[in-house]
């Protein structure tokens, strides 16, 4: 029985249509939260990025015919490698709205000195931080925010299919300045608390300048702990809200980066 010989042709229009969704897929999950955690290995964020790189592949359009060695292959999987890790870096962005604003009221709270490490960035960061991490992450996932962003990966395919042509400059452009809404959406996460640690400390002040012989210090901090805590506990209904309008504006910037 004669070995079955499939033409050249043939294997490179499958490498084709298997290897650039790959590179796409893969430079998202690599980035975007919860699936880019450090703690996450390495090996099953590439059986994910397999899995749904099959799923996907019949509804990507076909790409074109390029030798995988040639450098027009090569600039190809750059592009590909781009366009998932700007998705997965605007996603990284709502998240990290969360983290800074658990920096600033932990910091203005007394407690930067209480840190853990953050599985999803493998950094140091404060308690308040990794409390809004797990509480965003456990949002992210139960407002059906994984389908969302694979659907949004599906019509990536479709608004910008896979070419040789690399993306212009308007949509860094549009990423960078999207950046500047972490900081806006910190400090409203975490006005409610600084507002009122505000107040405490404005508090003490007056105490401090009617009594000196008090010992502001021994009371103060006990005193911020605790205020800071009760904000945090009675400003938690109002967090969900808030990222699902971040999560909206983040899928919006999203599609307007790949040309929706």
């Amino acid at each position: 029985m004669a070995p079955l010989i499939l033409p050249i042709e043939d294997i490179m229009a499958w490498l084709g249509l298997f290897m650039w969704p790959f590179l796409r897929i893969g430079g998202l999950l690599m980035v975007a939260p919860p699936f880019g955690a450090r703690t996450l290995p390495r090996r099953i964020r590439i059986l994910a990025a397999v899995l749904v790189t099959l799923m996907m592949m019949p509804l990507v359009p076909e790409a074109p015919r390029v030798d995988p060695f040639s450098p027009e292959a090569v600039l190809m999987a750059a592009n590909q490698i781009l366009i998932g890790v700007g998705m997965g870096f605007i996603l990284q962005l709502v998240f990290a709205v969360f983290v800074h604003a658990g920096e600033v009221v932990a910091m203005t709270m007394g407690l930067g000195f209480a840190s853990a490490i953050d599985p999803q960035n493998g950094i140091s960061v404060p308690v308040i931080s990794q409390f809004y991490t797990i509480v965003v992450t456990l949002l992210f996932m139960a407002l059906d925010g994984h389908l969302m962003l694979v659907e949004m990966l599906a019509d990536s395919f479709r608004l910008m299919p896979v070419t040789a042509e690399t993306m212009g400059r308007e949509a860094f452009w549009r990423v960078a300045g999207w950046a500047s809404t972490m900081f806006e959406g910190a400090l409203w996460v975490a006005l409610p608390a600084l507002t009122a640690l505000l107040l405490t400390n404005l508090g003490l002040g007056v105490i401090t300048r009617a009594a000196p012989q008090l010992n502001i210090f021994s009371i103060g901090f006990p005193l911020t702990l605790v205020v800071g805590f009760i904000m945090l506990l009675l400003a938690a209904p109002v967090m969900k809200p808030q990222f699902e309008n971040l999560l909206e504006h983040g899928l919006i910037a999203i599609r307007q980066f790949i040309g929706g």
